[in-house]
């Protein structure tokens, strides 16, 4: 990306209810990945029930966007680097931790990369 685009992730609450959030994203080439903690209500609602939408919309004209659907797969592994690249590329600081956040948090937390894998893609781009 050429300047950091932000994402609204909606999962779902344990009672059927939507939940969003604002959100850094990236992609690897076969999922958009984002990048929260197991504790928050996000990263909860996400490992009790996978399908997520994340909502992305062009900053430059806000009538173009694409809703992406699909299921969420977790991972731990490479979360504390990859939580360091969504700094670095959305912010001037270099980590997160010390950063942006207290750094005594990073204890308190399990960091997860999410995954989600499009399943249905709904876009507007005919705006200009």
């Amino acid at each position: 990306m050429a300047q950091p685009i932000h994402g609204v992730l909606t999962t779902l609450l344990p009672d059927g209810q939507p939940q969003s959030s604002l959100v850094w994203f990236d992609y690897d080439g076969d999922s958009l990945r984002v990048n929260t903690t197991r504790q928050r209500q996000k990263g909860r609602n996400m490992q009790t029930n996978p399908k997520v939408s994340l909502l992305i919309i062009d900053p430059d004209n806000t009538g173009r966007w694409i809703e992406v659907r699909g299921q969420v797969t977790i991972t731990e592994e490479g979360a504390w680097e990859h939580l360091d690249e969504l700094t670095r590329q959305y912010t001037r600081h270099e980590h997160y931790y010390g950063g942006i956040y207290p750094v005594e948090r990073q204890a308190q937390e399990t960091r997860i990369i999410c995954h989600v894998k499009p399943g249905k893609l709904t876009l507007d781009a005919i705006h200009k």
